[in-house]
Order: structure tokens, then C-alpha cells, then sequence
């Protein structure tokens, strides 16, 4: 499965995009053995690659990515209350977290203090067949920095066909896409601008992804949530 963003300007989709390969992180840099990372030089999106990336009529909702604008209306009074304006079933609060500048991605593991890189999530810890059904994972950017989604052109199914044997029988992984990108395969990865008050839908426990501050001179948080979201539900970006 390739990655898919809604938009209906390719030429503002373009305009807040850029694109590179992923590696595997170097020894000296703060990450876990084997992490992938984002190359050294992002490039701009080519012009004929929104095309590309653009849903069909078959495109199901549940792996698409949404670039989105804050709802309408006044701030809400806590985090977790912030997505009552696109209810949606299943909906989970997963937290928030504040990034510091120039990083070049943006999750931690507090286990060893180290960066995971680009990763799949799994909250809801789907096999192989049924993966398409994981919920959408919700993010705000609050400020008070800019800050970037990180999302790979490939999911984690097609990821793991490359290698293992048989990859129904296991669940996806991030050591999945580590052991891809070690192997020297093709994936390419996009970074993605969001201003405050700008987010993103996206099937996270699909598409390898992470967040990154490189090149942001000052912290931004984030606050994410787990739902089975409809498409179109907060004013698209792009």
C-alpha cells in the first residue's frame, strides 16, 4: 500500500512539503541501535508526486492522511476535551508532549533515554491481515513553534513482505521497517510543515511516521488521540 494524502491544491501541498530517504542513524548520533532516520538533504516534492500521492474513489478512508486546521470556536479548557468538536467512536487520549528545537525526530524512549527514529505505532495491536483497521491517530500542533510530521510512502504490510517469509503470521513491527531500511531498500519519507493550531490525521499504526523540530528555533507541544475518524471532518489544509 502507498501512501495517500488528501489535498485538493497540489501546489500548496507542495509548498509545505519536502522529501528524502531514510537511513540507518549513525553510532554517535542519540538513537537506538538499528533506528531510521531521515536522510541528511530534504529535497522539494517533485511536481508530478502529488498526483501521485492523491486518494482515489477505492482509497479506504482508514489509510489516509488528513492535514487539518484546529476547529472553530473557543479554546477548550483541557487537552483531552480539544477533539469534542469531531466525535468520533473509540476516541482515546494518548497525551501530549513538548519537543525541544532541532531535532531531527521527535520520540523518545524513557526506558533508555535514547530516540526510536521513524517508527509504526501500536496501540491497537492489529495483525498482519486486519492492520488496515487501526484507528487514525489525531495530532495537534499547540505552539508555541512551528513543527513537522515525518510519514514514509510505504506501509508496514508491504515493509514486511520484504523481510520476512511470512509476515501473516507476525505482528508489525518497528524493527520490521529498521532491519528494511539496514537492508538498503527503497523508502522514501516526507517531512511535513504544521504551524500552531495546524495537525494532522493519519494511520499511524500503518505508515511509518514520526514528528521533528529540525530547523525550529523554539519548543512546540503536541497533543495526539486515537479515533475511527471521518474523512473530512476538520477543514483540510491543503
Amino acid at each position: 500500500m502507498d501512501l495517500r494524502i488528501a489535498h485538493t491544491d497540489a501546489g500548496r501541498l507542495r509548498a509545505r512539503c519536502e522529501i528524502t530517504t531514510l537511513r540507518p542513524a549513525d553510532t554517535d548520533e542519540p538513537y537506538e541501535t538499528g533506528a531510521a532516520v531521515p536522510g541528511n538533504r530534504w529535497n522539494p516534492l517533485p511536481r508530478d508526486l502529488p498526483a501521485g500521492l492523491k486518494p482515489g474513489q477505492s482509497t479506504d478512508h482508514r489509510s489516509l492522511v488528513e492535514l487539518v486546521a484546529l476547529p472553530p470556536g473557543a479554546p477548550p479548557t483541557s487537552f483531552a476535551a480539544l477533539p469534542a468538536a469531531l466525535p468520533a467512536p473509540r476516541v482515546t487520549y494518548l497525551g501530549h508532549h513538548t519537543s525541544g528545537p532541532e531535532l531531527l525526530t521527535t520520540t523518545p524512549n524513557p526506558a533508555n533515554d535514547l530516540f526510536v527514529g521513524v517508527h509504526v505505532d501500536n496501540h491497537d495491536r492489529l495483525p498482519y491481515r486486519t492492520r488496515h483497521l487501526s484507528r487514525r491517530r489525531l495530532c495537534f500542533n499547540l505552539g508555541p513553534a512551528a513543527r513537522y510530521l515525518l510519514i514514509g510512502d510505504r506501509d508496514i504490510r508491504t515493509i514486511g513482505e520484504a523481510v520476512h517469509h511470512n509476515p501473516q503470521r507476525r505482528l508489525p513491527h518497528t524493527d520490521d521497517l529498521r532491519a528494511y531500511v539496514t537492508e538498503g531498500r527503497p523508502i522514501n519519507i516526507l517531512r511535513i510543515r504544521l504551524a500552531p493550531g495546524e495537525g494532522y490525521i493519519a494511520p499511524t499504526e500503518l505508515f511509518p511516521h514520526d514528528g521533528s523540530t529540525q530547523g525550529c528555533t523554539a519548543p512546540s507541544t503536541a497533543a495526539f488521540w486515537l479515533g475511527d475518524w471521518a474523512t473530512h471532518g476538520l477543514p483540510w489544509l491543503v
